[in-house]
């Protein structure tokens, strides 16, 4: 695979604070490799290292979507809901944003007749709409229409980002492994290939290819996300000039 240049550079990572480990006490010991001292009382990642996996994962993420693979990016925290929603549209990548319910992947097929029944419900009301502007009329009561509203609003809440996934993703990237652990052990039951942000509280063992970070810190999620999604828009283009 051929490798190519991400621009990873380390001053900016420590700006953004990409270096930032947990406390000393939450660590995890499979994590020593990655660190590189303490520093009043927490670990410090050792960037070079992370810049070598972050470089490593971008190249793969490219190669991959130049290949016209899928993927599926997976972050519940709450103030990164904006931010993953936003860039995997910009890398037209699935996402999750808000809650993993558990068997999204593992459990398809019952997931494969939610989607479905959203995308029947997003075409039903986009038709009601029609329907109220040239002023016919429905055929179902304003109670039955305003439960399908709380159906779909719901669907839309924990499915949105995945409405139009026909099959199980091939790279799923899991930026807090930690939080979202219970999709971090679907995929490895399925044998679906990760990528995953570690910090010095994780277990670098999970994920098929890891990048040490803070996964605590904004800015550091930030910087970590544009790369790997920049990587993904990259390889997306490639296979258009190379069909």
């Amino acid at each position: 695979m051929k490798r190519r240049y991400w621009n990873i550079n380390l001053e900016e990572m420590l700006g953004a604070g990409v270096h930032f480990g947990h406390a000393i006490k939450k660590w995890n010991p499979k994590m020593a490799p990655y660190i590189s001292r303490n520093s009043k009382g927490r670990h410090i990642t050792d960037l070079t290292r992370t810049a070598r996996f972050l470089s490593e994962a971008c190249n793969l993420l490219f190669h991959a979507a130049s290949s016209r693979n899928e993927f599926l990016i997976v972050c519940t925290k709450k103030r990164t809901v904006d931010l993953v929603a936003r860039a995997a549209i910009r890398a037209r990548c699935h996402y999750v944003n808000k809650k993993w319910r558990g068997g999204i992947l593992t459990n398809w097929s019952t997931t494969q007749m939610r989607l479905q029944k959203f995308r029947d419900l997003t075409m039903y009301f986009r038709d009601l709409t029609m329907y109220q502007k040239t002023g016919k009329l429905t055929r179902l009561s304003k109670r039955d229409v305003s439960r399908l509203k709380k159906q779909l609003s719901h669907l839309q809440k924990y499915l949105g980002g995945i409405k139009y996934m026909t099959g199980l993703p091939d790279i799923v990237i899991i930026l807090d492994q930690q939080k979202d652990y219970t999709a971090l052990r679907e995929c490895i039951t399925l044998g679906i290939p990760t990528i995953c942000l570690v910090d010095t509280n994780c277990d670098p063992d999970l994920a098929d290819l890891l990048i040490p970070a803070n996964d605590d810190s904004i800015p550091s999620f930030r910087f970590i996300l544009n790369k790997l999604v920049f990587a993904i828009c990259e390889g997306r283009s490639s296979s258009i000039q190379n069909p």
